[in-house]
């Protein structure tokens, strides 16, 4: 399927959770309702047109007014892509976790939740990858201010 076609499966198939869509260009993709994720995803990978056996990324990004959690899809066995978005307010993000669809999510969701404080709930073991379990923020958020010191460590 080409990405207007997946757009208009994905709007027939889930109506208002699909709250906008890009269907052309360089990178098409649909923006989805938070709560909607986990059921579009499963869609997404078990739909035969669709097919999206891998997920290629997970990546949370700071638009200083939201944060957005992008979902980049990839169909070995149609050889087709497309990305799927969903945002968040920047207070309290949070949506639930895609780990029982793509296994591969746990390493990417827990990235997301360590650098820019993304909550993905039920997710098996949502703690931080990169930081110290103790470190205080969100590193890559916009208005993060980084510590001089961390154990008495310059930083």
């Amino acid at each position: 399927m080409n990405p207007p076609e997946i757009a208009e499966l994905l709007k027939e198939q889930f109506g208002e959770k699909i709250t906008e869509v890009k269907a052309e260009g360089l990178l098409p993709f649909a923006v989805v309702a938070p709560d909607a994720i986990l059921e579009v995803s499963r869609f997404a990978k078990d739909d035969a047109r669709l097919a999206f056996d891998h997920l290629e990324n997970l990546a949370g990004v700071d638009y200083k007014d939201r944060i957005e959690v992008v979902y980049v899809l990839n169909s070995m066995k149609h050889a087709h892509r497309y990305t799927l978005k969903c945002k968040l307010p920047r207070e309290e993000p949070k949506l639930p976790s895609v780990e029982t669809v793509w296994g591969v999510a746990n390493w990417h969701e827990r990235e997301a939740y360590d650098l820019l404080g993304v909550v993905f709930l039920g997710h098996s073991d949502l703690r931080r990858i990169l930081c110290p379990d103790d470190w205080e923020g969100w590193p890559l958020r916009k208005d993060y201010k980084a510590p001089k010191t961390y154990r008495d460590m310059p930083v």
